[in-house]
């Protein structure tokens, strides 16, 4: 198969390629995080754009603000109609109820959108991996793991999702 088209088994090193400053920077958000004895949404979230060779730094009650998740998938009209399937009721008729409930207008508008969200335009970044990210840098707290959350960038205009790596003394 030409290289071009094999698929990277191993997961890049999220931190190569670093610039000497970058290094530092981070050197000094991992003993800053290292230093806090309570959980707060000031912790530090990295952000890596490959494409400007930045690495920046922001708290994570900014991270949905900056880079904001993708919440079509979550909406209640695909939610209700979702629990409706789980729950054994004929798709058919559960579309019915969702239109009945919701109104068709905006069942299609949601089913619409969902559909336009796959489109890879927000990078697999959504509502429920953000959360997932929150939950995951809380429980590290508590469990006393010392590190902080790097999401690398998908590149602009492809279909890479974003890639999160969780970084620690260890890990540079």
């Amino acid at each position: 198969m030409p290289s071009r088209l094999r698929r990277r088994t191993t997961p890049e090193n999220p931190l190569a390629g670093l610039t000497e400053a970058q290094a530092l920077g981070l050197q000094a958000v991992l003993a800053e995080r290292r230093a806090a004895t309570e959980w707060s949404w000031s912790f530090p979230v990295l952000l890596r754009d490959r494409c400007w060779l930045r690495l920046d730094r922001i708290p994570l009650r900014q991270l949905q603000t900056v880079l904001p998740p993708d919440a079509r998938e979550e909406a209640p009209e695909l939610m209700h109609y979702r629990r409706l399937l789980a729950d054994g009721v004929n798709p058919l008729v559960a579309q019915q109820l969702c239109w009945h409930d919701f109104g068709m207008e905006d069942c299609q508008r949601a089913l619409h959108d969902y559909w336009q969200s796959q489109e890879c335009h927000h990078h697999g970044w959504t509502a429920s991996r953000y959360r997932e990210l929150v939950g995951a840098y809380r429980e590290r707290f508590v469990r006393g793991v010392m590190s902080v959350p790097m999401l690398v960038l998908a590149r602009t205009g492809s279909c890479e999702s974003h890639q999160l790596h969780w970084i620690s003394d260890s890990s540079s």
